[in-house]
């Protein structure tokens, strides 16, 4: 196995357990490790945070509160000011059915669009770039119009392959919004120049402090959190 993919499933598997989620299971076991020892007040207190700790990271306002500074703060691409000289659009891997949308908005609006597929998959077959490809074409994009990049397997990847293709040539880049500011941010750090197109917003208009803890509101947390431990991890590197 080449030391790229080792260090690539090393620096997953410590972002993993960096995660909310993985903090209140740690947490919990903890406070069993106390029950089961018969230390009965620690093991309460424990266990109590481990259960408080779990309902916010699943509350809609918390959730919102964290990803909200991330989705806002580029808006949605206006077509009307893009400059004609830009030819190309690079679509993250990951989340694909909602950057399709947008893809495919910017495709039908900016005449000769070339779009360019990124992505490695690390356990199916077919890259992510190849799936993307795949939607899209199904989706009435010619396929001459598509230039797949398929070994990636994350953002700072791509934005290395994306250098060699087209140089500093100004290009769209479209992602999730909570995952644009990270990308911009490094996308930049190389000296490239991305347009901002987000997508994929997480924010719903029927979340309110009534909401119920749930799955869904704690997925957009991790997402959130791992965002901001991306742009630090970013930060102290540069």
């Amino acid at each position: 196995m080449e030391f790229s993919l080792i260090a690539f499933i090393v620096k997953k598997i410590i972002s993993i357990l960096l995660m909310p989620s993985s903090w209140w299971f740690i947490i919990g076991m903890i406070g069993l490790w106390y029950l089961y020892h018969n230390n009965i007040k620690r093991a309460k207190k424990i266990l109590t945070i481990s259960f408080i700790w779990i309902i916010l990271i699943s509350y809609a306002p918390f959730a919102n509160f964290l990803i909200a500074p991330l989705e806002r703060k580029y808006p949605v691409l206006n077509t009307d000011n893009i400059n004609k000289n830009v030819k190309y659009a690079l679509i993250l891997g990951g989340d694909i059915d909602s950057r399709t949308w947008e893809i495919m908005r910017l495709y039908h609006k900016i005449p000769n669009l070339k779009i360019i597929t990124s992505g490695r998959s690390i356990l199916k077959k077919v890259s992510e770039a190849k799936i993307t490809q795949m939607r899209l074409i199904s989706c009435g994009i010619s396929k001459n119009d598509i230039i797949m990049n398929n070994l990636p397997k994350d953002t700072e990847e791509e934005a290395l392959a994306l250098k060699k293709l087209i140089g500093i040539k100004p290009f769209i880049l479209v992602t999730s919004a909570y995952h644009l500011p990270r990308s911009m941010l490094l996308f930049k750090s190389m000296k490239l120049n991305p347009i901002p197109a987000p997508t994929d917003f997480q924010i719903k208009e029927t979340d309110s402090i009534f909401s119920i803890p749930s799955p869904m509101q704690m997925r957009k947390t991790e997402k959130a959190w791992h965002e901001y431990i991306g742009i630090l991890w970013h930060l102290l590197k540069n």
